[in-house]
């Protein structure tokens, strides 16, 4: 369910392209974004991490420098008015010194916790990037993007960037002339075509810089839907393209834009419906707290509901990318801690009915939704957790009109002996209630 009361949730566009779209690129083209497709709905669960100034002040991201985005100073500014706000939040950078950063430690905690990719914050709205760009002065000293892609790759993790495609500290975006902005550009870029130009070409640069100095990449995800409009073009129909053909596994991610580069869709704190899945390879993005960065006293989901919007956006087919916020000084918040270990001691068990998975058929999916079940297959098994906390004590699979037959049942996780079935009936055993969404493994009969 989307939280109407945030003005960080964009529009997205209509009319975006469909799969039919993509398959009408060249030949090679094609070919090569099936495999990218195919990769990412493999993956099934990743992180989202957003760090940046806004930790070190503990607000919600970068948001409050936007004089027009006042849902973002409720139910209190970080200062009593926007001069000094703005004032106090550009000279952050002076003190941003993230001494205890492991980036080590975070890539064996998110393979503990079974998160196959990861999406590293290069710069949020404000301007201020993680990475030691030329392209501008507003950067960290030391470059923390290059240490976290080295330590995700080295723990098998694929790599993301994040990058927003506005800028309110570039003053071919915002004047640094103290009158109130909104999120856009604050003049109209068709009036001025040669300041609009240096900003495009700040973008491309530094664009061109992460998908060039950072190694292997496996999605280029933009931000700030409202650039590259009509209003603020960005010419991107030739950079990304050319960019991903030195990036040739990374999946463009131009989100809310529709068009040839955005090529999965990321539907931002909502778990879809089953009428209302996207037709494009999609991702659920929810962060663990309310924030998406790091904020004091922050309301963390609690594991349950966690699990829950796991196994319903997988599903539904589509994968989903968890929010976390670390803390100014490079250390991930306890509640954050937990909760992806708490999810990769699930996975340890269960994660053989999630990861390379694909969805059933609607009509299969509505029967095991209502048995209070989730289910999965892959081409040799289908998968089906129980979400009730005491299941019944048997299980006729002919209600869940599963298409082939089922020669054998066994629990994940586990080496136990096979479950008895007869009839295409399973008899549950009762440490079934001893654990949270146990997962069965239904092996399929192979057709001849």
């Amino acid at each position: 369910m989307t939280n109407t009361h945030r003005g960080d949730i964009e529009t997205v566009a209509t009319g975006a392209w469909t799969p039919a779209d993509f398959a009408a690129l060249p030949l090679n083209d094609y070919t090569a974004l099936q495999k990218r497709w195919s990769w990412f709905q493999d993956q099934k669960i990743g992180v989202l991490l957003h760090w940046g100034l806004y930790s070190q002040a503990g607000i919600v991201e970068s948001w409050q420098l936007s004089d027009a985005d006042g849902w973002a100073r409720r139910p209190k500014a970080w200062r009593p008015n926007m001069t000094q706000l703005k004032h106090d939040y550009w000279q952050l950078a002076d003190h941003f010194a993230p001494t205890r950063y492991d980036p080590t430690h975070w890539a064996r905690l998110f393979r503990q916790a079974g998160l196959r990719y990861a999406i590293f914050t290069t710069k949020h709205h404000d301007g201020y990037t993680l990475y030691t760009t030329n392209a501008s002065d507003y950067h960290t000293t030391t470059d923390l993007f290059a240490p976290f892609a080295q330590a995700m790759r080295a723990a098998g993790i694929g790599v993301g960037a994040y990058y927003s495609k506005a800028d309110w500290h570039q003053p071919d975006y915002w004047r640094p002339n103290g009158q109130p902005k909104h999120r856009g550009a604050d003049y109209a870029p068709s009036n001025n075509p040669a300041r609009w130009q240096r900003y495009v070409d700040f973008v491309h640069q530094q664009l061109t810089e992460i998908a060039t100095q950072y190694g292997p990449l496996r999605m280029l995800w933009l931000d700030a839907g409202w650039v590259g409009n009509a209003r603020e073009p960005l010419n991107f129909d030739r950079l990304l393209p050319a960019l991903q053909h030195q990036q040739p596994e990374m999946l463009l991610v131009n989100r809310t834009m529709g068009g040839r580069c955005e090529e999965y869709v990321t539907p931002e704190r909502q778990v879809p419906t089953l009428t209302q899945r996207p037709t494009l390879p999609w991702e659920s993005n929810l962060p663990l707290a309310n924030n998406w960065g790091y904020a004091p006293y922050d309301h963390y989901k609690p594991f349950g509901q966690l699990l829950s919007d796991v196994l319903q956006v997988i599903t539904l087919g589509g994968n989903i990318v968890l929010g976390v916020g670390p803390k100014a000084d490079g250390t991930l918040p306890a509640p954050a801690v937990q909760r992806l270990k708490q999810l990769g001691g699930w996975l340890a068990l269960n994660g053989a009915g999630i990861y390379g998975t694909r969805p059933v058929c609607p009509v299969v999916m509505q029967a095991a939704q209502q048995r209070h079940l989730a289910i999965t297959q892959d081409d040799h098994a289908y998968y089906i957790f129980f979400k009730r906390r005491v299941p019944d004590r048997q299980l006729d699979l002919k209600s869940l009109h599963l298409p082939l037959s089922i020669t054998q049942v066994t629990r994940l996780g586990l080496t136990a002996a096979p479950l008895p079935l007869a009839n295409q009936i399973i008899q549950l055993p009762g440490t079934l209630r001893q654990s949270r969404c146990p997962g069965l493994r239904l092996t399929k009969l192979e057709r001849s």
